[in-house]
C-alpha cells in the first residue's frame, strides 16, 4: 500500500498537472524517483511541443534517463496522476521501471487496469509492479474540471 512518501510525491505530480492545465494541456503530471530523490519530472506537453509522445510519463522518463545517464531506469518509481495509456505503459516496460503509482483511473484509455492489464502480459520481459488510486479524487477532479471548462 501507500505511505506518506508516496503521498508527497503524488502531491508533487499534482502540482505539475496544474502547470499543464495552465498551459492548455491535459492536466497530467509525473515524478520519477530513485532512492527517494526526484530524478525526473514532467507534465503533458503534446500540444505545446507538437509532440505525440509529449505525455507526462515520457517527459519524466526522458529527464530521469538524462539525469542518471542511462536509458534503463532500474529501481525507480514513477508517480503519475492519471492511469497510463498504451504508449506510456510500453515505455515503462522498456525503461525497466520497478514501480508505477498512479492516481485516477482512466476509463477511456488507461491500460493498466481500466481497459486491459497491459503490464501483466505474460510475454513481457520485464514486469512493472503497479498500484493505482493514490489521491484518486484529487487526480480525477483536475482532469474532469479541465474538460468541463473546455466544453463551455
Amino acid at each position: 500500500m501507500f505511505d506518506e512518501t508516496d503521498v508527497q510525491f503524488m502531491q508533487q505530480a499534482l502540482s505539475l498537472a496544474k502547470l499543464a492545465a495552465a498551459q492548455g494541456e491535459v492536466p497530467v503530471g509525473a515524478i520519477l524517483v530513485l532512492n527517494k530523490e526526484v530524478i525526473g519530472e514532467g507534465y503533458n506537453r503534446s500540444i505545446s511541443a507538437n509532440d505525440p509522445g509529449g505525455h507526462a510519463e515520457l517527459v519524466a522518463l526522458r529527464a530521469g534517463a538524462q539525469a542518471i545517464s542511462n536509458y534503463r531506469l532500474l529501481n525507480t518509481t514513477l508517480y503519475v496522476t492519471l492511469e497510463p495509456c498504451m504508449m506510456c505503459a510500453g515505455a515503462l516496460v522498456h525503461a525497466r521501471i520497478k514501480r508505477l503509482v498512479y492516481g485516477a483511473a482512466d476509463a477511456k484509455t488507461g491500460v493498466i487496469t481500466s481497459q486491459m492489464g497491459a503490464l501483466n502480459a505474460p510475454f513481457l520481459n520485464h514486469h512493472v509492479h503497479h498500484e493505482g488510486g493514490l489521491l484518486a479524487p484529487l487526480c480525477g477532479e483536475i482532469v474532469s474540471q479541465f474538460f468541463k471548462e473546455r466544453r463551455h
